[in-house]
């Protein structure tokens, strides 16, 4: 099988209230209105699939594709989503459970840890990225009960700008900033907790739905990260850079300078979403790219070459999407 370039399916409107443009005006995309907050690059959630240029979805190729499309290592429940994400608003605060709790309270789905790699971002542009220090779960309790600014009192802020990468595991507290563009990777799952919406209404005045006893839950009030540094490795044809290798996913930043060859992996596709103009190329076959195209490697690729200048992001599955 040879790489394919994804069109990506969009959450909008009501669905993303606090979506933007951004993905239209940085990446070009067709997005369906002006509150489009998620193309959903590589997914194969229920109605919210990504599809070839032939209009296949993603689950179609891997239902046809078998083992040449996913890999000798992974299983047939499609393991990641990848996303980007354009935040004109807040989004709400929220958490996401693990495996575990998911598969019991939420019909058999994953559990979600993700990470985030800031695209974009006006200055001053800040996420919440946890709980503050020595605030426990029985405070958050009370706080999410009083609501407002005893919620918002809770939270802990990072500050970010273009490049940062951050890592959020199930169970920590966590919201994305007003004014920031991103790309997201996660495990395919929908499930999300909110505790706080900042006081957020729609249209005829009613607030979205909180899910604050279910987030007291999974909650880990104890997680306090930073931004992913990275280990830089000298590769032919540029650089990379791994920020991330846990058991769901793996994500690497690569600083192409000319032409950077991909090892070949039988064993698990990968998503390489391009940040720059160039093409990718196989033994008789070549696909162009543009900044914020996303394209599934299958893992029967060839030998698989990258030919631009510039950064692109790469993904693959990591030890728990083993069979």
């Amino acid at each position: 099988m040879h790489p394919i370039k994804m069109t990506p399916a969009y959450r909008y409107g009501e669905m993303t209230p606090w979506g933007g443009s951004a993905l239209r005006d940085v990446f070009h995309k067709d997005i369906p209105d002006e509150r489009t907050g998620e193309s959903l690059e590589v997914s194969v959630l229920p109605g919210l699939e990504s599809r070839a240029g032939d209009g296949r979805t993603l689950t179609q190729i891997l239902q046809e594709g078998g083992v040449d499309a996913r890999g000798t290592d992974v299983g047939e429940e499609f393991p990641l989503l990848l996303k980007l994400i354009s935040a004109r608003e807040r989004l709400s605060v929220q958490v996401h459970p693990d495996d575990a709790y998911a598969r019991q309270h939420e019909g058999g789905k994953l559990g979600k840890t993700e990470a985030w790699v800031i695209l974009d971002c006006k200055p001053g542009a800040e996420l919440v990225y946890g709980i503050r220090a020595g605030v426990t779960r029985e405070d958050l309790r009370a706080a999410c009960a009083a609501g407002g600014k005893a919620v918002e009192d809770c939270l802990r802020r990072l500050p970010v700008q273009p490049g940062d990468v951050v890592y959020i595991p199930a169970g920590m507290v966590h919201a994305i900033g007003e004014d920031i563009l991103l790309m997201e990777i996660q495990q395919s799952s929908d499930v999300t907790y909110r505790f706080w919406d900042w006081g957020r209404l729609d249209a005829n005045g009613n607030p979205r739905a909180l899910h604050v006893e279910k987030g007291l839950d999974v909650v880990d009030v104890s997680l306090q990260l930073e931004p992913c540094q990275g280990e830089r490795v000298r590769a032919t044809g540029g650089e990379r850079i791994r920020y991330i290798q846990d058991k769901n996913f793996v994500l690497e930043r690569l600083k192409v300078k000319g032409s950077m060859p991909l090892e070949v992996m039988p064993r698990r596709f990968r998503l390489l979403t391009a940040l720059c103009d160039g093409y990718l190329t196989e033994e008789g076959f070549a696909l162009r790219f543009r900044p914020g195209d996303s394209i599934f490697i299958p893992a029967s690729a060839g030998r698989v070459k990258l030919e631009c200048e510039g950064d692109l992001l790469l993904c693959s599955p990591g030890e728990a999407c083993a069979r």
